[in-house]
């Protein structure tokens, strides 16, 4: 990578990355993300305009060799320590969001707690409240 990501764009490598590692992008993930990169507090100074090549620039990180790894060093190094419990929340909400987590985006999820070395405790509460919010009858 020539440059390091900003917070924002560390950001929404997390939900991009999300989205893909099952090799399919839904319509309903990309309109969460766009949804949350609007109406989130940590996205209020993030000019919406630069989501989409934001989002291509992720996806072609992650289709270089070793890109999953290259993205994951990447938000690792770009996110403070306040800020990586966001991501993984980030994450989590993207995985949920079609209401069928696949293993794929399991194994993400584990890759990314551990590369941001994430507290289990809060790892539990994020999933949780995830579980809660995406609730169907």
């Amino acid at each position: 990578m020539s440059k390091p990501l900003d917070p924002h764009t560390a950001l929404i490598h997390v939900m991009v990355t999300m989205s893909a590692v099952d090799r399919s992008i839904t319509d309903k993930e990309l309109a969460r993300i766009g949804d949350l990169v609007k109406h989130l507090p940590i996205f209020l100074d993030f000019d919406p305009e630069l989501l989409i090549k934001t989002a291509q620039e992720c996806g072609e990180l992650v289709s270089e060799p070793n890109g999953l790894e290259a993205v994951l060093n990447a938000i690792a190094d770009a996110l403070p320590e306040h800020l990586k419990e966001t991501a993984y929340a980030l994450a989590v909400e993207i995985a949920a969001v079609d209401l069928d987590v696949k293993q794929e985006e399991l194994r993400f999820l584990q890759l990314l707690r551990d590369r941001l070395n994430l507290d289990k405790l809060a790892v539990a509460a994020i999933e949780r409240g995830a579980r809660a919010r995406h609730q169907v009858l």
